[in-house]
């Protein structure tokens, strides 16, 4: 319960920050239109080619749709960086701002991106075949991956390194400032999906039993607005929340609404 308490404490304060602006939002919406329209381009086709019997082309559809789409979610990550960094220093941020930033490390993000798609296809192609051992070892790793990576995102917004000195560079500020017996982070995006959800499934489930297609209808629109609505505002949190989680851990200090003892406690140490 006290990781709980802790991440919706953090989850707060985040979302305070992200209703003080809304370019914060508007990056989010903006990013998930593009990315979302990037991958469809491509699966939709690479789906009509493995029904042909073109495998082959269907793979290599597929796995550039991924990397693209991954290289526009990441853009946008980054400009969300950079916006949030600015809110949270108390000026007005802009989309054209975010996205300048971003512009500018445009290569960065590219190979980031590269890394990203290799790791997450790689790890996708091994829990297919892993065993329930296999599957456990996955999982810790895939934790691990997550700390190592959690802050090269806001690393590439504000400091402007390569992708695999920002990825060294992340996984160098965890180690220094909580040292190597990690397990996680305060899962903000993971609240707020469960905030979105619990709602959704209520509505889905009054809609149905209510026997009215009308009112099955309304609630189902009402759910997924509900649901995007929340997931906009848990993607701004977490982005909000990481870079204060960056600043703090490279001795810049806390910032915005957040203390040192709200950023050091977002992180657990085995058996804490």
């Amino acid at each position: 319960m006290g990781r709980i308490a802790a991440g919706w404490g953090l989850a707060k304060l985040s979302l305070k920050v992200v209703r003080s602006d809304g370019s914060l939002s508007a990056l989010v919406v903006l990013g998930g239109i593009a990315s979302g329209a990037v991958a469809l381009s491509f699966l939709i086709p690479a789906a009509v080619a493995y029904e042909i019997e073109e495998k082959w082309l269907a793979g290599v559809l597929a796995v550039v749709g991924v990397y693209l789409a991954t290289l526009v979610a990441t853009y946008f990550a980054v400009a969300l960086a950079a916006a949030s960094a600015e809110v949270l220093d108390g000026r007005d941020a802009t989309v054209k701002g975010g996205t300048a930033v971003a512009s500018s490390v445009l290569g960065a993000i590219a190979g980031w991106a590269l890394v990203l798609t290799t790791v997450n296809l790689v790890l996708q192609a091994l829990r297919e075949r892993a065993g329930i051992i296999g599957s456990l070892l996955l999982g810790a790793a895939t934790v691990a991956w997550g700390l190592a990576t959690f802050l090269v995102v806001p690393i590439l917004a504000l400091e402007g390194l390569g992708p695999l000195q920002a990825l060294d560079r992340s996984a160098s500020l965890f180690r220094q400032k909580w040292g190597e017996q990690l397990v996680g982070t305060a899962s903000i995006g993971f609240l707020f999906a469960l905030i979105g959800t619990v709602p959704a499934v209520l509505l889905l489930v009054l809609g149905f039993a209510t026997g009215s297609t009308v009112v099955a209808v309304a609630c189902i629109v009402i759910a997924v607005v509900v649901a995007v609505a929340a997931g906009v505002l848990g993607s701004a949190a977490r982005a909000v929340f990481a870079v204060a989680l960056y600043r703090y851990a490279s001795s810049t200090g806390a910032t915005g609404p957040f203390t040192s003892y709200d950023l050091e406690r977002a992180v657990a140490r085995k058996g804490v």
